[in-house]
C-alpha cells in the first residue's frame, strides 16, 4: 500500500515538463459529476489554450449510441490538490458536434448574461451557502447515526464540537484546504442543525465565476468522500421527519446595494424577485417542496416572504445592512441541489435586467 501511495504522490516536476488536466463536466442528471484525465505537453493557466475533448455522450444519458459523441469547452483552470504541481482541474461545458450547448449544459445561458454590458457594470457578487449530508455507504443513512435509527433531537449539532455531535469533520477539513489549494475563494465551514449535514461557503465571487466555483468545490468534495468511502448527498430533505433539509442560501449584491444608499436598491429587487416568486422556485433544485414547508428555518414554498434577520423567511436581510442602509440580501429558497449557474444568472437577469 505504501508503494501505491508513493506512485501517487510522484512529483512529475522533477522529471517532466508534461501536466495532467483532469476534465470536469456535469453529467446527464445535471447533479452528476463526471471527469478525466488527460497529458499536456507543459503548464497552462489560460483556459482559452487548452484543447477541446470529447466523451461518450450515451454512456452519461445526454446522447444517443448512434451519434454518442459530446465535445468539451473547456471554460475555467484550478490548481489540482490532489496530484499538485503544475497539474490542474478543467471545468469544462458541453455541446454537440455542431457547436449546440446540451440541455444539461446550463453555463451558456448564464454566461451570455453575465456578459451582457449591464450586468457587467452592476458587478454583481455572490456568497453561496452549499450545504450537504454525509451518508454512510453501506447504508444511505446519515454519517454518525445508528443503523436504522435515529440520533437525539436537534440542538447540540449546529457547530457543535465532540465526537457524540460532529460526523465526519476530517473530510471537512481535508475538502476545506484542498479548495483554498485549488484557488477556490472558499470563505468556510460549518457543522449544520442536522447531525451528518455541513455546509461550505463559497464567495464573494463575481459573475459566472460562483457557478464555476461551487461545481468544482462540490467534484472536490465528491473525490475526498470517495477516498473516504462516504457518499456526499445533495438531496434537499434526506431524512423525512423533525430534522432540518439542506440548502443552499445565495447571498448577493450590486454594486449600488453596496454603496450609500444601497437599501434603496436592495429593496427594489427584493420586489422583482417577488413577483417572479413561482419562476424562481421552479429553477431553484428538485425536491425543494419537501424542505421548503415553513418549518425548520425555511419559508412556505407558496409565498413569497422577506424580513431583517428572520430565516423564516424567503429572503433575508442581515442586520448589519439594515442598520448601515448598504449591503447585500439572501436568497434563503435555493435547495441543495440548485444548479448554482441558473441560480446567480437568474437572479442577476431578474434584479438587473427585467422590467415588470
Amino acid at each position: 500500500m505504501s508503494v501505491l501511495v508513493d506512485l501517487q504522490n510522484l512529483n512529475l516536476g522533477d522529471i517532466t515538463e508534461k501536466v495532467i488536466a483532469e476534465y470536469i463536466w456535469i453529467g446527464g442528471s445535471g447533479m452528476d459529476l463526471r471527469s478525466k484525465a488527460r497529458t499536456l505537453s507543459g503548464p497552462v493557466s489560460d483556459p482559452v489554450t487548452l484543447p477541446r475533448w470529447n466523451y461518450d455522450g450515451s454512456s452519461t444519458g445526454q446522447a444517443s449510441g448512434e451519434d454518442s459523441e459530446v465535445i468539451l469547452y473547456p471554460q475555467a483552470i484550478f490548481r489540482d490538490p490532489f496530484r499538485r504541481g503544475n497539474n490542474i482541474l478543467v471545468m469544462c461545458d458541453a455541446y454537440t458536434p455542431g457547436g449546440e450547448p446540451l440541455p444539461t449544459n446550463k453555463r451558456f445561458n448564464a454566461a451570455k448574461i453575465f456578459s451582457r454590458s449591464e450586468v457587467a457594470a452592476a458587478e454583481p457578487w455572490y456568497g453561496i451557502e452549499q450545504e450537504y449530508t454525509l451518508l454512510q455507504k453501506s447504508t444511505n443513512w446519515p454519517l454518525g447515526w445508528p443503523a436504522g435509527g435515529f440520533p437525539g433531537p436537534q440542538g447540540p449539532y449546529y457547530c457543535g464540537v465532540g465526537a457524540d455531535k460532529a460526523f465526519g469533520r476530517d473530510i471537512v477539513d481535508a475538502h476545506y484546504k484542498a479548495c483554498l489549494y485549488a484557488g477556490i475563494n472558499i470563505s468556510g465551514i460549518n457543522a449544520e442543525v442536522m447531525p451528518g449535514q455541513w455546509e461550505f461557503q463559497v464567495g464573494p465571487a463575481v459573475g459566472i465565476s460562483a457557478g464555476d466555483e461551487v461545481w468544482v468545490a462540490r467534484y472536490i468534495l465528491e473525490r475526498i468522500a470517495e477516498m473516504a468511502g462516504v457518499v456526499v448527498s445533495f438531496d434537499p430533505k434526506p431524512v423525512k421527519g423533525d430534522w432540518n433539509g439542506a440548502g443552499a442560501h445565495t447571498n448577493y449584491s450590486t454594486k449600488a446595494m453596496r454603496d450609500c444608499g444601497g437599501y434603496a436598491v436592495i429593496k427594489k429587487a427584493i420586489e422583482k424577485l417577488s413577483l417572479r416568486h413561482k419562476e424562481h422556485i421552479s429553477s431553484y433544485g428538485e425536491g425543494n417542496e419537501r424542505r421548503l414547508t415553513g418549518r425548520h428555518e425555511t419559508a412556505d414554498i407558496n409565498t413569497f416572504t422577506w424580513g431583517v434577520a428572520n430565516r423564516g423567511a424567503s429572503v433575508r436581510v442581515g442586520r448589519d445592512t439594515d442598520k448601515e442602509g448598504r449591503g447585500y440580501f439572501e436568497d434563503r429558497r435555493p435547495a441543495s441541489n440548485m444548479d448554482p449557474y441558473v441560480v446567480t444568472s437568474m437572479i442577476a437577469e431578474t434584479t438587473i435586467l427585467w422590467q415588470p
